[in-house]
């Protein structure tokens, strides 16, 4: 594994950039992402990213939410709820529950999906391949009582 992804490891299992990161992060995905038309998401040179367009739970407005993303080999993509080791449920997984048909934009293609939480032995699965994806998702669990939310999406 090279130094540079160990030590953004390291460092995005902190209860810092914990505090940080959901306020920089995300804008500066959103930000790029709109300027170069979808094809440059900054936190996608570190790990695999999409764009999520999702409705509101709530207001049933559009959002949309840089996220990491698993893409699987049947096509599928799993999405992790972190929240960055945050107490609550991102609202991504809120939108999702209430409105599982949703879009993500993945690699500059807009790909309709249909979201469904995982459970049971499916989620043991999906949260095994996801730590193995991104480590810290570990410290991460170990931080919070909630359990994480684990997606799957399947294109619609």
């Amino acid at each position: 594994m090279p130094v540079a992804l160990r030590m953004v490891q390291k460092v995005s299992s902190t209860k810092g950039f914990a505090k940080v990161a959901p306020h920089v992060i995300p804008a500066l995905d959103r930000a790029v992402h709109r300027l170069t038309r979808g094809r440059v998401l900054p936190s996608a040179r570190m790990l695999p990213g999409a764009i999520l367009t999702a409705t509101g739970a709530k207001s049933g407005a559009t959002r949309r939410t840089p996220l990491a993303c698993l893409p699987e080999d049947d096509g599928t993509f799993l999405l992790v709820g972190s929240n960055f080791g945050r107490t609550g449920h991102p609202a991504w997984t809120a939108n999702l529950l209430a409105h599982p048909e949703a879009e993500i934009n993945w690699k500059g293609r807009d790909i309709p999906v249909l979201a469904r939480l995982l459970e049971g032995e499916e989620r043991e699965a999906a949260w095994s391949a996801a730590l193995s994806f991104w480590p810290p998702y570990a410290a991460y669990q170990r931080r919070v009582e909630r359990r994480i939310r684990v997606f799957r999406l399947q294109p619609r």
